[in-house]
């Protein structure tokens, strides 16, 4: 567990210092980081519509999807270096930030629910829901655990990780692994509450 954490610390510094690099440019501009924040999540709402076309041409739709998912996402994640870049953090934009980040998650799940509904497949239906609730939970504990002075970060699940597992479902989509990926994605939703229960409850411990 520990090779794990030190993998994901690994690459989540270097994604970020990747970011961070280049935000410099365009920290010199009038681009808002609440800007970003904002397009970040008009995309992620357009992808999930997307979606919902599904029917007329699987693999254009479910690949168009992805596409703009991954860019939605990107800003998300490039917001923070931007505010970061040019100075301009503060604590409306932070919520802002984290906010945004669970409505484009719902958003998309909860196309991909219509989907698995639209098709019978009322078990993964219920597994979306899974996945939406676990999401949540995994923001919800670490936001606890940094109210209360401690690391919450810790976990296998985090967005990064959603988002790359919800991609990978989308453009796999056509040839079924859509409602597997959902499995994965749910799976390590909840690993990743009961990790940072645990990681809580040793960090008050004496």
């Amino acid at each position: 567990m520990n090779r794990a954490a030190s993998i994901k610390d690994g690459y989540t510094s270097g994604a970020r210092r990747m970011a961070a690099r280049s935000m410099v440019g365009l920290a010199r501009t009038r681009v808002t980081p609440n800007a970003l924040t904002t397009a970040g999540v008009l995309l992620c709402a357009a992808a999930a519509v997307l979606v919902f076309f599904e029917s007329h041409n699987k693999l254009l739709f479910f690949s168009l999807a992805a596409v703009v998912f991954v860019a939605g996402s990107i800003l998300d994640i490039l917001d923070g270096a931007l505010a970061r870049a040019g100075g301009k953090t503060t604590p409306f934009g932070a919520f802002l930030d984290s906010t945004t980040d669970r409505v484009s998650e719902g958003f998309m799940l909860a196309a991909i629910a219509y989907v698995f509904a639209r098709h019978g497949q009322h078990v993964f239906v219920v597994v979306a829901v899974g996945a939406v609730a676990g999401s949540f939970l995994v923001s919800y504990t670490r936001a606890r655990a940094e109210a209360l002075g401690l690391k919450g970060d810790v976990g296998i699940g985090s967005r990064a990780e959603r988002v790359v597992v919800i991609t990978a479902g989308l453009v796999l989509a056509p040839w079924g692994v859509l409602p597997w990926a959902i499995v994965l994605l749910t799976g390590t939703a909840w690993i990743t509450v009961v990790q940072r229960v645990l990681s809580v409850r040793a960090q008050l411990q004496p």
